[in-house]
């Protein structure tokens, strides 16, 4: 069964070529992911691995944590599980009610 590894503190030109390649040396890695902001493109400096199996992910996690990549020391654990978020606008104070 497929393990989901989160991936943080990556420099911001860290690909996901670059952690494909790293990460198979602990597995096979069923797909890799940089998050990105929407609006400029630019990584947001985290990601998540795939790989293959709970034993190949604990593996690479193993090796790879506090691992200097890319001119930084990443940070890899096993991902949470995504939850909904609260989807209530945001800001505003009073929530739209008029004060009048």
């Amino acid at each position: 069964m497929a393990k989901k590894l989160y991936v943080g503190n990556l420099n911001y030109r860290t690909t996901e070529s670059r952690l494909r390649t790293l990460f198979e040396e602990y597995g096979e890695v069923e797909s890799v992911n940089v998050v990105t902001d929407r609006e400029t493109g630019r990584s947001k400096g985290f990601a998540f691995v795939e790989m293959g199996s709970e034993e190949e992910a604990q593996a690479a996690k193993g090796a790879l944590n506090g691992q200097m990549v890319d001119e930084r020391e990443i940070r890899v654990d096993e991902a949470r599980p995504r939850t909904d978020r609260d989807r209530r606008p945001r800001g505003g104070g009073r929530g739209g009610r008029s004060r009048w």
